[in-house]
């Protein structure tokens, strides 16, 4: 499986780190055997919206060669959703069998239209932000409706990548997971359209 990390500036971290570090240790299941992610933007280097900066392994790969890609959210949406290069290139990824994101990551997805006629969340603040991309805005922490995978505000990174994992590897790999990151907590709130 090939995983590609979408960063952009003004992204918020956390949405990233959270779902990035739980997603990963997919490779220690049998299922994840072979993981390769790529952390991919439009530029060699990227900062987030408290100064944080980071490299980029790929820019502007081809991501119609990966089976999941992830879009974080931040303040740096809200202009990043009118780009027309970075659009155009995240629809490239139309084929990819999982597009996810977290927070306001999904006004990216919807700008790209890959929400149209689904349902979808964000962080609660942007929920009026996402509903020209969507058929229905659902206000809950997990949003599947088919093949697009959408989570609410920034602590829902972690969620979102243990709803991932149990998905692609079972609840048993999951479960070792929480464990391994010591995180006690129920995920709550998922909602699954097909």
């Amino acid at each position: 499986m090939k995983l590609a990390f979408i960063l952009f500036d003004g992204m918020t971290f956390l949405d990233f780190s959270g779902f990035y570090d739980v997603i990963r240790r997919l490779g220690q299941s049998d299922t994840g055997k072979g993981l390769e992610w790529d952390i991919c933007g439009i530029t060699d280097e990227v900062t987030d919206e408290m100064g944080l900066t980071m490299k980029i392994s790929r820019v502007m790969p081809d991501l119609s060669a990966y089976d999941l890609v992830f879009v974080p959210g931040g303040l740096g949406t809200r202009k990043l959703r009118h780009d027309e290069v970075f659009i155009n290139w995240l629809r490239g990824a139309a084929a990819a069998p999982y597009k996810v994101s977290v927070c306001t990551g999904s006004l990216l997805l919807g700008a790209a239209g890959f929400l149209h006629g689904s349902s979808a969340t964000t962080h609660p603040s942007a929920y009026d932000l996402l509903e020209p991309y969507c058929r229905s805005v659902i206000k809950a922490r997990i949003v599947q409706d088919g093949n697009v995978i959408t989570g609410g505000g920034v602590s829902a990174s972690i969620d979102l990548g243990l709803y991932l994992l149990s998905l692609l590897a079972g609840e048993e790999a999951m479960l070792a997971v929480k464990q391994q990151i010591d995180y006690p907590y129920i995920i709550e709130g998922i909602v699954k359209k097909q």
